[in-house]
């Protein structure tokens, strides 16, 4: 062992203990880790800073803008109603149909993208269905990698191992060769996310507190059913206000003067008015659903202000508001600010009057309409605060059809090997702002910036390993302990070198250093050489210990996880996946 591979093994112990316990988030100890490969000169710093122009770190930043787009243009909303329609109530049902669509996309395209793009979609989900985003998005990352050993195709680990097979006079990999194992893992992997990786997983994100982590609270708002709607004459059941749009309409007012108590049988009539409840995003899509529309649109406070100086903010009632214990009605609030309330929060609490009638209190959240100008007049520190500018997120659905066919082009080019994966996603990206499906500067403002510099700045120790040799002393070190025993017990040595390297480094990365290897040694003992290239094929997909698999990076900021969450979760999946491997693949490949 040289010096370098020392102090390279001892930086890595001391990052697997900070990412532990996280005294500091992960990206500052990833950081730490590349500021430290180059003062200790491990890595020159052009190679140190080369991580973040990486394919992984590119095909990532594509993947989030494309994936901004599809949310943007509303086709994840789409995609979120269609599953309801499936799961109904039942968050078991939506975590079978969740885990059974990402394996399945996941088994023909890239379990990143795949990730991508049910990300969103999952969140929307959780918070539609009071339940924790934690505990659906581990099983969605998780879901699509473990398919990554049923085609050629899963994932382009599998392409550079049947190169390097072809290489060493191999034949190169079939298009299904690995399906005899990788079907079974994935059904045994599915299976342990239904069960008992299921109740491994921490809820790092309480129901209860799903909206605000997502900005996503419970507004009571009043909207109207307009005359030429065609809801008029259907009931509530078959509005789908409920289920399309997650709206409890709590009291319907009728011709001015008659309450009626809301039931799933009630019929609709035109210019009801109904009190309804639900989250901020979902109020701001009734602007969009046809036949009703927030009853305040009608009544803007200033008609006379262009609709593009409009602005949604929610304000805060402080303590020596004077609206305390007023009515907006009483106070002539719209009359006073010129400013018009969407709809009102009071945490814990279900408002079932009027909005104009409602006795305002200290925490009262108001979601607020009017020009910029007025706004900035109400926020005079003792009135309200306002805690949260709101960027009306109505959906451009025009464009969802190109967003969805620009996704979808992206990955198909790339699954034919026309272009590589991240010069296919940044093609995507180039279109969806080209097309004005998303502005550079929303997409920008929704990146997950901090899963970027996680992944760019770890890929600069996985640099170190094959700069300093580091990889290889550790693959001679297990050759020379194993190579004389069983031939099962040197491909379980390779099973699990492997998996330990493809933490730190990128899956092919770590296939790069073991495969030839491998190869080489098993020529050597007369051993089958497919037998060990296929093992560590299936290694190198078993990213689960840590979150630096970009899949999982996917889901590590929204899910609100620790470190060490997937090496809980992981490590059971991870024995599984090695016994099934190491019982089928000498059986398929005799040693």
């Amino acid at each position: 062992m040289t010096l370098q591979i020392g102090i390279l093994l001892l930086i890595i112990a001391a990052a697997l203990v900070l990412f532990a316990f996280e005294w500091v988030s992960a990206d500052v100890v990833a950081l730490g880790v590349l500021i430290t490969l180059t003062l200790t000169g491990l890595l020159p710093t052009e190679a140190a800073f080369a991580g973040f122009g990486s394919n992984a770190v590119i095909m990532i930043l594509g993947l989030l803008i494309l994936t901004a787009a599809l949310t943007r243009t509303g086709v994840v909303d789409m995609a979120g109603r269609a599953i309801i329609r499936q799961a109904g109530d039942d968050p078991n049902k939506l975590l079978v149909i969740i885990i059974v669509a990402s394996a399945v996309v996941g088994a023909f395209m890239s379990n990143t993208a795949s990730t991508a793009f049910f990300v969103p979609v999952v969140i929307g989900l959780a918070n539609r269905l009071r339940v924790s985003a934690s505990k659906l998005l581990m099983p969605l990352a998780f879901a699509s990698i473990l398919t990554s050993s049923v085609t050629l195709i899963s994932t382009s680990t599998n392409i550079i191992v049947s190169d390097l097979m072809t290489r060493a006079d191999q034949a190169p990999m079939g298009m299904f060769e690995l399906a005899p194992v990788g079907i079974p893992i994935t059904l045994v992997g599915l299976a342990y996310l239904l069960t008992i990786g299921r109740r491994l997983i921490p809820d790092r994100i309480s129901a209860a507190d799903n909206g605000d982590q997502f900005g996503m609270r419970e507004y009571l708002t009043e909207v109207v059913v307009l005359p030429e709607s065609p809801l008029v004459g259907k009931t509530l059941a078959e509005s789908a206000l409920g289920k399309e749009l997650d709206l409890s309409v709590i009291r319907i007012r009728r011709e001015k003067k008659r309450y009626l108590t809301p039931g799933a049988g009630t019929v609709l009539q035109a210019e009801d008015e109904l009190m309804v409840e639900g989250q901020r995003e979902e109020i701001l899509k009734i602007k969009d659903t046809v036949g009703v529309d927030i009853k305040a649109d009608f009544k803007l406070a200033d008609p006379e202000v262009p609709e593009d100086e409009i602005r949604l903010i929610e304000g805060l009632i402080l303590p020596r508001s004077p609206l305390i214990g007023r009515t907006l009605k009483g106070f002539r609030f719209r009359e006073r600010f010129g400013v018009q309330v969407l709809g009102i929060y009071r945490r814990g609490e279900t408002v079932r009057r009027k909005i104009s009638q409602v006795r305002l209190q200290i925490g009262d959240i108001l979601l607020l309409q009017g020009s910029h100008e007025r706004i900035v007049a109400l926020d005079d520190g003792q009135t309200m605060s306002m805690v949260n500018a709101v960027t009306e997120a109505r959906p451009n659905y025009q464009r969802a059809p190109l967003a969805a066919a620009i996704f979808i082009g992206s990955l198909l080019i790339a699954t034919f090997n026309l272009v590589s994966l991240p010069v296919a996603v940044l093609i995507g990206a180039l279109l969806v702002f080209v097309t004005r499906c998303i502005t550079p500067e929303e997409a920008y403002r929704d990146l997950e910036w901090k899963a970027i510099i996680l992944i760019g700045s770890m890929l600069a120790l996985g640099a170190a390993m094959e700069a300093t040799g580091a990889a290889e002393f550790l693959a001679q070190q297990l050759v020379n302990i194993a190579g004389q025993a069983n031939p099962l017990w040197l491909l379980a040595a390779f099973f699990g070198l492997t998996v330990v390297l493809t933490q730190p480094m990128s899956n092919q990365a770590a296939a790069i250093v073991v495969v030839p290897i491998a190869l080489q040694t098993a020529t050597q003992l007369g051993l089958n050489p497919r037998a060990f290239a296929m093992m560590i094929a299936v290694a190198a997909s078993c990213s689960y210990l840590t979150p630096l698999e970009p899949a999982c990076l996917m889901v590590y900021g929204p899910g609100n996880y620790r470190f060490i969450d997937f090496m809980k979760v992981g490590s059971l999946l991870t024995v599984f996946i090695f016994v099934i491997a190491i019982l089928l693949v000498p059986l398929i490949w005799p040693l």
